[in-house]
This record gives structure tokens, sequence and C-alpha cells, in this order.
């Protein structure tokens, strides 16, 4: 069974950069696509990014330009490469992995804040 483990939240200025990591165990990573979700304080969780397992990536509206999903096979990582963040980006984000059913990471927190 895979596990994921997310790393590289933490506190920014707006107009900040952070990059967020997704490690997966296992020797599955390479078959499914991922996705990036977040979830704000009071909202329900929504899709940010996602990337299928040969590399075509997708984005919410709000987030294309500024965020740039990524994987490395050879490390059966994930990356979310975030640039100018906004305090409506502030959230939990979480990682997932589109096995049936889907494998979700257990968030790490992004605060963007003044």
């Amino acid at each position: 069974q895979v596990q994921l483990v997310e790393s590289g939240g933490g506190s920014v200025q707006p107009g900040g950069t952070l990059r967020l990591s997704c490690a997966a165990s296992g020797s599955i990573f390479g078959f499914y696509g991922m996705g990036w979700y977040r979830q704000a304080p009071g909202k329900q969780r929504e899709y940010v990014a996602d990337i299928t397992a040969s590399g075509r990536p997708n984005y919410i509206n709000s987030v294309k330009g500024r965020f740039t999903i990524s994987r490395e096979s050879a490390k059966n990582t994930m990356y979310l490469q975030m640039s100018s963040l906004k305090p409506d980006d502030t959230a939990v984000y979480y990682c997932s992995m589109y096995t049936q059913p889907t494998t979700w990471g257990q968030g790490t927190q992004v605060t963007v804040s003044s």
C-alpha cells in the first residue's frame, strides 16, 4: 500500500515562493496520475493541480502562471512550485495519488500573510 508524505509548507509574505514535495513509498509511482488539493479554514477541499503519469499538467485557473506541478520518477516525488503567493492561497495542501481508492497524504500548512 502506497503512502504519501508532504513537506515544504511554511509561512511566507505575499509575493513569496514555496516548493511543496510529496514523496511516495512503494514501486507504483510511475503508473498513476497525482494531484495537489488544498483546504482553507471553513471551506471544502478544492483541486489545485494534477499531473498525469506521463507528465501532462493541469491547473485550476486561479493558480495558472503562478504554480508549477512536476514529478520526478527517480525520486518517487511530486512537486508544487508556488510563486507570487497570495493570502487566498493560505490552506492545508494535500497531495494525492489516483489509485482506487485515491491515496492521500497528511497535509502541509501554507500560510501567506504580511
